[in-house]
């Protein structure tokens, strides 16, 4: 077939795909290169371009005409549900069977499998994690890499550790890629690259670094990089007083906006928060987080395609891949660290429409939010060795769970380090967990340095974006190395601010309102963590009811935009010891209150209503030793009960600093270090019933559950915890 030929095919596709009755439909010619180079010239190809420019189309549209010609089935390595579901409505329009490989479908993984096996499965969509799956790794791909017509590799962003959302299980790709046969072609696409991940992503792809617009000969991968403005979007800053403000602002101007959207926070708590506060006001929105069930998620996604809701509040669980041509708005209640990252987020928004807004609202939680989230990195060299020694010296797999009593990480470092590991070949997954190669391995320090100066320059690069007065679609593009960068003659800096920052007094009494509420349960630990005995602790299985906390309160989290911003300030590190502040100690008195009196307190009336607490008792503190006091004495005086004393450091432990990691860790370094005095258990006994226990900052919940197995162990008839803050 000559390629004229083929272009007429490409186009008939392309029409049954957008619902083109009439057949007019044309791929655009930069999309009939990266389709010619695909099916005709088998070719490799890279194409970098802006969120709606179809790259959907160009993979449909090639596998279409590959299965024509008796090519086996596409794979797409795709990072999120969400994209999947629209991939696979997608497919079905343009008559192509679509099947998805996912968590959340494990049920239907051999039936799919058989299908794809006897030919009737046109497009497999794979999540990223299943490609280091023993059984998927061993079993499934190693004939799909032989069967496969085109492997896609949608936010191939994400195979870079400099790119702002660098995932390890995309790094498998180099095994599937090395095993398919020659000639079958590859396409990666991301609409965020920068000139450095783009030449990352090419070389770990195999296809070679190439200057955007082509290739050097016909061997080489086809590289097309177009510009990256979006002409619908209209972009904007507004900087308000506090997160009061920008919650009334938020309810006071959200049914002026375009169509329906999507609100971005930067944590779930503040999703939360402001999915409450909105719906409150009347508004008809959903939460969407990584703690959102995937059914829930579903719903939520369905709801925003239909538009019965008039935005979404997500974090960046939903930052890549949903499709809603007509989104006519992007607000950001926080700034993201990376600005590619937020060039990303905002490209949702005003696919198909000719006009979108989109709306950045910084707070001043943003960078304590990017300090957390930047404290996740790859972890030291020392923590690495002492993995791969624990590995090595179990002679055979471990699974997650056994490797933390002897590894200072928390579950989620510990598992991406594992990846990244299994990409260099030190350790690989197989059944039963994670097992060393004994290969050698070094410790990149300087490119892992690198990687943090340039999250560094990238945290910077938002400040600049939020305070500049020069065009703000430019500054964007500029950010990603879009040679072809100008003003835009949209944003707020181009043609004049479109929002006002007034709020009116109902909003923001309203606002306040939510802001201020205290209060926030602490559930209890009611397991211990597997693995102790390991180590020496002899620890195991659920915790006895009479070793148990009771559910426990808290004033607030640290990453809630409402009691957060109050209390961040007063836990930090750098902070002064000092009393309890005025207006911190009336609202946990508040938050008591509502306790008591809430459905299963103590005051609520209830038949199995549990017995009032007859005792304050401390937690030790080498840091906040007098806020942690006076908080004791304050809520002792005013519920008129005995403050009991404090339970203490034993003398081993006396500079006990207790490590932010897994709960294996941090159990490991509190075993044997907290103790009840004499006078206490004297105390206990006498009080002869359930105590108050009271401490500035909780994070894993175990050094609540050490201190109320003690007390409980020494007389308490129960133990309420409560604590100025959750963590996280």
């Amino acid at each position: 077939m000559s390629n004229d030929d083929l272009r007429v095919s490409a186009d008939r596709v392309l029409a049954r795909l957008v619902g083109d009755a009439t057949g007019t439909a044309r791929l655009r010619e930069d999309q009939w290169r990266a389709v010619e180079a695909l099916v005709a010239d088998r070719r490799r190809a890279l194409v970098v371009q802006r969120t709606g420019w179809g790259k959907s189309a160009v993979y449909f549209v090639a596998t279409a005409l590959l299965r024509e010609r008796g090519a086996g089935p596409t794979v797409i390595v795709s990072p999120l549900l969400a994209l999947m579901r629209n991939q696979v409505d997608a497919a079905a329009r343009a008559g192509i069977h679509a099947r998805t490989i996912n968590s959340a479908n494990t049920e239907e993984w051999d039936t799919i499998q058989g299908e794809v096996a006897a030919g009737e499965v046109d497009v497999l969509l794979v999540s990223p994690e299943r490609l280091n799956n023993p059984d998927f790794r061993d079993q499934v791909l190693p004939k799909l890499a032989a069967s496969t017509g085109l492997l896609v590799v949608d936010e191939a962003h994400c195979i870079s550790d400099w790119g702002h959302d660098f995932r390890p299980d995309y790094r498998r790709l180099r095994t599937m890629l090395a095993d398919l046969p020659p000639g079958v072609p590859v396409l990666a696409t991301t609409a965020t690259a920068n000139a450095r991940v783009t030449a990352d992503v090419a070389e770990q792809l195999g296809t070679g670094g190439r200057e955007a617009g082509g290739a050097t000969d016909g061997s080489r991968a086809l590289v097309l990089r177009g510009p990256l403005d979006r002409e619908s979007l209209s972009l904007s800053v507004l900087r308000l007083p506090d997160a009061a403000h920008r919650l009334g602002w938020l309810a006071d101007q959200l049914d002026a906006l375009p169509g329906s959207g999507i609100i971005y926070t930067l944590t779930v708590a503040a999703a939360e928060e402001v999915t409450a506060y909105l719906r409150r006001c009347g508004h008809t929105v959903a939460s969407y987080t990584g703690r959102t069930e995937n059914a829930d998620r579903q719903q939520a996604e369905e709801d925003l395609l239909a538009n019965r809701v008039k935005a979404l509040v997500a974090t960046s669980a939903l930052g890549m891949g949903f499709d809603k041509p007509d989104l006519g708005f992007v607000v950001h209640l926080g700034s993201p660290s990376s600005p590619i990252a937020y060039y990303q987020q905002v490209g949702r928004a005003g696919r198909g429409v000719e006009h979108a807004e989109v709306l950045l609202l910084p707070g001043r939680e943003d960078e304590a939010i990017w300090q957390y989230f930047a404290s996740l990195a790859f972890p030291t060299e020392e923590q690495v060795r002492r993995t791969l020694e624990v590995l090595t010296a179990a002679g055979g797999p471990m699974s997650l769970p056994a490797i933390e009593p002897q590894v200072d990480l928390r579950r989620s470092r510990l598992e991406i380090m594992l990846k990244v590991l299994d990409v260099d070949g030190a350790v690989r997954r197989v059944r039963g967990g994670w097992a060393a190669t004994g290969q050698a391995w070094g410790y990149d320090a300087e490119r892992y340095a690198r990687v943090a100066q340039q999250r560094a320059a990238e945290q910077q690069a938002m400040r600049d974006y939020a305070t500049s007065t020069g065009c703000r679609m430019e500054f964007l593009r500029r950010q990603l190395d879009d040679e072809a960068a100008a003003p835009c003659g949209r944003c707020d800096n181009c043609a004049g601010p479109r929002f006002t920052a007034e709020v009116s007094d109902a909003s923001l009494a309203a606002a306040r309102g939510e802001l201020g509420r205290p209060g926030v349960e602490v559930e209890p630990r009611r397991m211990w963590p597997t693995g102790l005995p390991a180590v020496g602790i002899d620890l195991r299985g659920r915790i006895p009811a009479g070793e148990q906390a009771a559910p426990g309160r808290a004033l607030g989290r640290l990453s809630d935009i409402g009691w957060g911003n109050r209390l961040r300030p007063l836990l930090s590190a750098q902070a002064p010891d000092g009393p309890v502040p005025d207006d911190v100690a009336d609202a946990v008195v508040t938050v008591l209150a509502d306790w008591a009196k809430g459905p299963g307190g103590w005051a609520s009336g209830a038949a199995d209503a549990p017995a009032r607490p007859v005792g304050v008792v401390t937690l030790p503190s080498l840091t906040r030793p007098r806020l942690i006091q006076s908080l004791g004495e304050r809520i002792a005086a005013i519920g008129r009960m005995p403050l009991l004393g404090a339970v203490a450091y034993t003398a081993e432990a006396q500079d006990i600093r207790l490590p932010r990691s897994n709960s294996a860790q941090r159990l490991r370094a509190l075993h044997g270090a907290l103790t009840i005095s004499e006078s206490l258990s004297a105390a206990l006994a006498e009080a002869a019933g359930p105590v108050l226990l009271i401490d500035d900052l909780t994070d894993s919940g175990w050094t609540l559950a050490v201190a109320a197995r003690l007390l409980r162990k020494a007389g308490a008839r129960g133990v309420y915890p409560l604590v100025l803050a959750v963590q996280g």
